[in-house]
């Protein structure tokens, strides 16, 4: 099915120069995908049936992939990379500034939390132990020991109520016909959508301030008329949600807390 995605880590996509020469064995620092590869290689090769041309991304633990046309050669892709060396260490150099979430979240830890950052705190003592984010009260095993799973079990059924509500209410707004709508455990998207009407959201945007909520189910919504990111499909979400560039913004330089 053809999906409709937010893609915030890649660069425009730049034509490769005539592929002329089949590939050597890549120098140290790249690896290709699925072989044995140094630990931390500089870039990892994936050839890609249905890519056109030649792409760098930058994955959230610093790893470069160079994706590989079905036509292209392994040569040719590192030609692309180092003419692309520049934005890579500038990407990385962004990656390394953009604030992270605590990996273990405790009484007192600063979370993300309906677009806010909240300390977790200690509820009124009742008889079972719970912990406040902001007005929200959340029930746990024990206050000592790492909060996040049950938390973010939490955050997980609190998504799968609050946004499947939301999207409903937003495609009405919009007379947009949706079949299905699924709130999931995305790593690598804030949202997707097919041409068959399902729409499928990442849980974590319940975290997120409502505005950027919205602008992501507005972006998957305006896909079921456009299936493609065009001047067009651009202006439709322009014309149903304003501030959807201060959205991506805020995605790009908070994404990292929400682990993405």
């Amino acid at each position: 099915m053809i999906q409709g995605f937010l893609d915030f880590l890649t660069p425009p996509d730049v034509s490769s120069a005539p592929v002329v020469a089949r590939a050597s064995a890549p120098p140290p620092g790249y690896a290709r995908a699925g072989e044995d590869a140094p630990r931390q290689p500089d870039v990892l090769f994936e050839r890609s049936a249905r890519a056109e041309r030649y792409r760098l991304t930058l994955r959230k633990d610093g790893v470069a992939v160079a994706t590989i046309p079905a036509r292209g050669t392994e040569r040719e892709a590192m030609v692309f990379v180092e003419q692309h060396r520049d934005w890579l260490e500038r990407a990385r150099a962004r990656q390394r500034l953009r604030p992270r979430a605590a990996e273990v979240w405790a009484l007192g830890t600063q979370v993300l939390w309906r677009g806010e950052m909240a300390e977790i705190r200690q509820a009124v003592a009742g008889e079972r132990p719970c912990v406040c984010l902001a007005a929200d009260v959340f029930r746990v095993a024990r206050l000592d020991g790492n909060l996040r799973p049950t938390l973010e079990a939490h955050f997980l059924r609190k998504a799968k109520v609050e946004l499947t509500a939301r999207t409903w209410e937003l495609a009405a707004e919009t007379a947009m016909e949706v079949k299905e709508v699924m709130v999931r455990n995305q790593r690598t998207r804030w949202g997707s959508c097919t041409t068959g009407g399902l729409i499928s959201l990442n849980w974590r945007l319940i975290q997120a301030p409502d505005t950027v909520r919205d602008y992501v189910i507005y972006h998957e919504l305006m896909h079921l008329k456009e299936m493609n990111h065009s001047a067009r499909f651009w202006r439709r979400v322009e014309e149903v949600c304003p501030p959807w560039r201060e959205a991506e913004v805020w995605l790009k330089r908070n994404g990292a807390m929400l682990g993405l």
